[in-house]
């Protein structure tokens, strides 16, 4: 008898004791290591970590922290202006030149330029641009506020006159103001850069392609003194002329809101070179402020009329080696203001020309601490 407890006793040492041993460890390790859970912060980093993901071999990222550059900004508008009667006027401002330093952290460029053909004068232009540029999206701010000191471009008068004797003459009754927001998304980013073309914080390694979507919102405000227009063409022409006689003053104050779609090409034609190329097109909708008989997104309001072709032109080059850099780009703005009164059509943007250099090797702490 004591025989068969012995073996009994044996049998479940050998195989019994490990399962409930090994129960008894799991059920163990499952009380204290529980799932970790995943912060709002690490959520929220690996969100905005997604926008900066590339494909390394068309995208080269940022290798450094931080950069400087010196930037000449070259600024150009230009108005036309028509009336009922076919008679036309364009008008544009001698260009801005203006110089300046930046500073730059990753993404983030900071600076302040001089305008150093109109210093001491009392028409100098206001004028506000600030863009963003990562892999997915794009954004656009800018707001002009101008002055007085426009010239006569061209003039065409109902009666066929021949107005070439009034080019380039000084108009200081005509002021304009612009501002808005545009924003973009780019549906190549993986492969395709905007940075790389704009803000010099990634590199393009191979040419790639890639369609945009986008929106916008603009308010603009003309205004043009017909008094003026009539008296400098008697002046000139030595002839009285019908000029929208009926007004002393044509003004104008709307609001623009558009749709967007475009193309963009970034070329890598040689080693460290970048010519960079996008073409948007926008229809809006647009809603002159102050027409009582206008509300916004009323289906009646919704009519042919109201609605223009809008659009906007990038275009860079650059040489960039990583460490130093150095370019120019260009942005234009196109705006249409069409009704059976008054039209106008507004050309504005940006020639930039740069160069600088970056430093503060982002990955020289990691090599540090790895070795």
């Amino acid at each position: 008898m004591n025989r068969y407890i012995c073996i009994i006793f044996t049998y479940i040492v050998i195989f019994v004791s490990p399962v409930l041993a090994n129960d008894s460890i799991q059920h163990v390790q499952e009380v204290v290591l529980p799932t970790p859970k995943i912060s709002f912060w690490s959520r929220a980093y690996d969100v905005i970590k997604e926008f900066s993901r590339v494909d390394t071999n068309y995208i080269e990222p940022q290798q450094y922290n931080y950069a400087v550059m010196i930037q000449n900004t070259n600024t150009y508008e230009s108005y036309r202006l028509r009336d009922k009667d076919g008679n036309s006027i364009s008008l544009s401002p001698n260009p801005s030149v203006k110089f300046g330093p930046y500073v730059g952290w990753r993404w983030l460029f900071l600076g302040y330029t001089i305008d150093f053909f109109h210093l001491g004068s009392g028409k100098m232009k206001q004028d506000f641009d600030f863009s963003i540029y990562s892999n997915q999206v794009g954004v656009d701010l800018f707001y002009r506020q101008t002055g007085n000191n426009y010239k006569i471009h061209r003039m065409e008068i109902k009666e066929n006159k021949n107005t070439l004797q009034m080019k380039d003459l000084s108009f200081g009754g005509f002021s304009a103001s612009i501002k808005g927001i545009n924003l973009y998304y780019i549906f190549n980013h993986k492969k395709f850069s905007y940075p790389a073309a704009f803000s010099q914080s990634t590199r393009q390694k191979r040419s790639a392609a890639s369609f945009l979507m986008g929106v916008g919102y603009t308010k603009h405000s003309l205004s043009l003194n017909i008094r003026q227009v009539r008296d400098i063409v008697k002046e000139n022409l030595k002839e009285e002329i019908k000029f929208d006689s009926t007004y002393q003053s044509a003004k104008v104050s709307y609001s623009d809101v558009s749709v967007s779609a475009g193309w963009a090409y970034n070329w890598v034609f040689a080693k460290n070179w970048l010519f960079a190329a996008s073409l948007s097109g926008a229809i809006a909708y647009k809603r002159a402020t102050g027409d009582k008989q206008a509300k916004w997104f009323s289906f009646r309001d919704f009519t042919f009329d109201n609605f223009n072709i809008d659009g906007i032109g990038r275009f860079g080059i650059v040489w960039n080696d990583a460490k130093y850099f150095i370019g120019a780009n260009a942005i234009f703005h196109a705006y249409n203001y069409n009704k059976s009164q008054f039209s106008t059509n507004t050309l504005f943007g940006n020639l930039n020309i740069y160069a600088g250099f970056n430093f503060g090797n982002r990955h020289r702490k990691h090599k540090a601490k790895n070795k």
